[in-house]
């Protein structure tokens, strides 16, 4: 049947007072002109949702350590398990500060808990029937408490509250203070055998890991209740653990020990501890892991065998491991020591270096690991989550056999119900990439990365929520993300009205990114899209009415924004550079955060306010010919626009709509044409500087899409990330590996394929609505994806045949589905 042709167009679509999701936009949603009725009926369940409630369990820790920095304690209960029937509804109810691992019966059932804001904390629920017996079975939680601030823990003080409960809710173990307790406490120990006084693994991290498993020896401590604590449901998915084994080892080496280092690395992790950084100073560390890494210099061997499982490791021996891509987790291993004393360390890091070695500091990071062993076998499993393509294994000391390497991965689950195939096999590498990147950048909240920082960070979060509605269909992570900035009353060392540019973190330098709480605005309208949560949307405009009242002393006689303190920031290029006095892309995005907040609560006076802003920047930044990045106060107070132009900034211009291509024709169609990822090679525009892949790259495609340049957006999609796919299996920060190899937002390719390659153009959840756009792509003989949507899954395939366009369609019951052929060639459904 030939399919009729209907105009699907977003401004046709907008005309209708019909909603469009995120998808639906093609980047630009967020600021085009939505009609005022946005929201659905608020979701009953999601506005009923709890947590899970304790029925005996209070939250507990060794007497008069909750506040001590870097205690590592082990609970465990033993408790009577009746038959396999009974066993198998029994759950383990969890939460604490700061982390925790659970095992049962000796086998590792669970980690947590998710993140939450200040005050409150995530509960899980653990289902642990499968690894019960019937008998007497054993419980033992693991439990860090860090007391130190972090863009990744929460400063607060350590506890462990958690009880395991049968089908019927019956209560057979919980943490207790009480001696009386009516049924069996979790008792405690100090475990002495993981050092406390060590460095911080970078700055944006707390404690690395040090063990000495000579010293394993337990000291019971007395508990004490502590105080009550706000409960939240966990919200997202729990991570599924898989077991991650080296695809390839070598190269193979030997290492030897210099005596003297004579520029020992020095990171402001390590020897900027105080109140703004809170950790060990450097005098008191047992261990400074880093400088001890340093000094061994490693001659790799050619023809050497690789020191793989079932290998023995004298002292000196070390081997590079490759996992084939970056993978974030718990590395572990099981081996034989030969000796008491034995010594194994283990560095790492998203790529290797020319000569195939490690370079565990290459990201500002302590990415190293030791153990010292007992004789005999040992089974080790780090506590702390990294993120490697690469490992290197030392044996320091002492020798042993290798039994088993591995990683134990923590992530979002795998990714079942969404696909994407082409006849392009490189855009089906990037789309595994960025599966992959995804994943680990999803856990609990959007993070910017898996290793570095394990932050929530604003901006990144933005391009991420939308490739998890894409890829999931739903907006569990994103709710959680938001809640953890709705529920504090405050954020301590901030001024008042801003919010953290990452969280949950602890900010004691006071320092902020003012203009990245304005991308919080842009996603916030978004999710008002994606989501009928409404009353989380609700819940922050109190947030977002303080927020932009602390922007409005920022605002000179023109109205815009002007000397914005702390760290100003659009992306890691030269516009860092032109951050000042008036900062155009930062007030092009304040300017778009008016305007989406004015549609989200109907406040026009938001809106007619961006208007005046767009109007007075193109007024002072346009050239002519481009948008300049910014102008300086001169002493005598008046306004200096500077010469000063960057990519970013035109990108910033149209994708925030200071500019249209019908109100700056000449400058479209300069940046489609003559712009893009050889440009700086053939000597184009040398005076312009280049963006980067955060955020730049990721802003031009959104422009050709909403262009409709098909084939031009794919040719460029590989320019931009095909080699990175290739080198990691990840996708970059940057558009060279010198940063994170492994960065959420640069997810967002997920999008690309799926609407602009797929056709899967636009699906608003909420009015029930599917847009799919057949496009014209002439590079291209066929593509195919599912994309998960609430009550389904959205289903397309198409491909070129005999001068035609067939297509298949399958969509859930219930939508209204309208298909625009923009293929140029008549589309055949079959």
């Amino acid at each position: 049947m030939s399919t009729q042709n209907r105009d699907f167009s977003r401004r046709n679509f907008l005309k209708t007072g019909t909603l469009l999701s995120a998808s639906a936009l093609g980047g630009l949603a967020p600021f085009e002109t939505l009609a005022s009725t946005a929201f659905a009926a608020p979701n009953p369940e999601a506005e009923s949702a709890d947590a899970p409630k304790f029925v005996k369990a209070v939250p507990v820790w060794a007497f008069g350590l909750e506040k001590e920095m870097n205690v590592t304690l082990a609970f465990g209960v033993k408790f009577d398990v009746a038959d396999a029937e009974t066993a198998k509804n029994m759950i383990l109810r969890s939460t604490g500060s700061t982390i925790m691992r659970i095992r049962v019966n000796g086998e590792f059932a669970g980690y947590g808990p998710a993140r939450g804001p200040h005050g409150w904390f995530r509960v899980d629920e653990w289902k642990i029937g499968a690894l019960l017996k019937p008998g007497q079975n054993t419980v033992v939680i693991e439990v860090a408490g860090y007391n130190s601030n972090s863009y990744y823990h929460l400063d607060q003080p350590s506890f462990l509250q958690a009880e395991i409960v049968d089908g019927a809710g019956n209560v057979l173990a919980a943490t207790s203070a009480d001696e009386k307790s009516d049924v069996p406490a979790f008792q405690a120990v100090y475990s002495h055998a993981r050092l406390q006084k060590v460095q911080r693994f970078s700055f944006q991290r707390p404690f690395i890991e040090v063990y000495d498993l000579g010293r394993f020896h337990h000291d019971g401590v007395g508990l004490a209740e502590q105080p009550a604590v706000k409960y939240l449901p966990r919200r997202v998915p729990q991570p599924e653990f898989a077991i991650i084994e080296p695809k390839a080892w070598g190269p193979t080496g030997k290492v030897t020990r210099r005596e003297k280092l004579e520029k020992p690395w020095r990171d402001r992790s390590l020897v900027n501890i105080g109140p703004k950084l809170k950790g060990f100073k450097l005098d008191e560390l047992e261990i400074v892991l880093s400088d001890e890494i340093q000094r061994l210099d490693t001659t790799f061997d050619a023809d050497a065998k690789p020191l793989a499982v079932d290998s023995v490791y004298n002292a000196g021996d070390a081997q590079v491991v490759d996992f084939g891509a970056n993978y974030c987790g718990f590395f572990g291993f099981e081996l034989e020591a030969a000796s008491e004393g034995a010594k194994i360390a283990i560095t790492f890091d998203e790529i290797a270096t020319e000569n195939g070695d490690v370079n565990f500091l290459r990201l500002g990071t302590c990415s190293a690991i030791q153990w010292t062993l007992k004789k005999g076998d040992a089974k080790c499993e780090a506590i702390e989550p990294h993120c490697a393509r690469y490992a290197k294994i030392h044996c320091l000391e002492g020798s042993f056999k290798l039994k088993k390497f591995y990683l134990r991965e923590y992530a979002y689950p795998a990714i079942r119900e969404a696909a994407f195939a082409c006849a392009d096999k490189r855009l089906e590498e990037i789309y595994r990439a960025a599966i992959l990147t995804y994943r680990e950048n999803a856990l609990d909240v959007f993070m910017d990365c898996p290793h570095r920082e394990r932050a929530g960070w604003l901006c990144d979060s933005f391009f991420t929520a939308r490739v998890a509605f894409d890829l999931t269909g739903k907006t569990d992570v994103e709710q959680a993300f938001l809640e953890n900035y709705q529920l504090p009353e405050k954020f301590e060392f901030l001024p008042d009205g801003m919010i953290p540019m990452c969280y949950p973190a602890d900010h004691n330098d006071g320092i902020y990114i003012p203009n990245w709480s304005l991308w919080f605005v842009a996603q916030l309208e978004e999710y008002s899209l994606r989501s009928p949560d409404r009353s989380t949307i609700n819940g922050l405009r109190p947030r977002v009415e303080k927020l932009f009242k602390f922007f409005e002393k920022f605002e000179n006689s023109d109205g815009l924004l002007e000397k914005l303190e702390s760290w100003v920031f659009i992306e890691w290029s030269a516009s860092s550079g032109f951050m000042q006095d008036v900062n155009y892309p930062s007030n092009m995005l304040y300017a778009a955060a008016l305007d989406a907040a004015g549609r989200i609560y109907g406040v026009d006076a938001w809106r007619a306010k961006a208007a005046k802003i767009r109007a007075k920047i193109i007024e002072q930044s346009f050239d002519g010919e481009f948008f300049v990045d910014h102008a300086v106060r001169k002493e005598d107070g008046s306004l200096e626009v500077l010469r000063d132009r960057t990519e970013v900034c035109q990108y910033f211009a149209f994708f925030f709509k200071t500019a249209t291509p019908e109100s700056h024709p000449k400058l479209w169609a300069t940046l489609l044409n003559e712009f893009g990822p050889n440009r700086i090679k053939e000597g184009g525009y040398p005076e312009i500087h280049k963006a980067n892949s955060f955020v730049g790259n990721m802003l031009r495609l959104e422009l050709l899409a909403s262009a409709n340049r098909g084939d031009q957006l794919l040719e460029e999609s590989v320019a931009y990330n095909h080699y990175m796919a290739e080198r990691t299996g990840t996708l970059w920060e940057n558009d060279t590996p010198h940063a994170s190899c492994d960065h959420g937002f640069a997810s967002h390719v997920v999008r690309v394929f799926h609407r602009d390659v797929a056709g899967i153009y636009a699906v608003d959840a909420i009015a029930k609505k599917i847009a799919i756009r057949l496009p014209k792509l002439d590079a291209l003989a066929w593509a195919s994806a599912v994309q998960p949507v609430p009550g389904g899954a959205i289903k397309i395939r198409w491909e070129k045949q005999d001068g035609k366009l067939a297509y298949t369609l399958e969509t859930p019951a219930g939508y209204d589905v309208a298909v625009e052929n923009a293929s140029g060639l008549e589309a055949v459904r079959r």
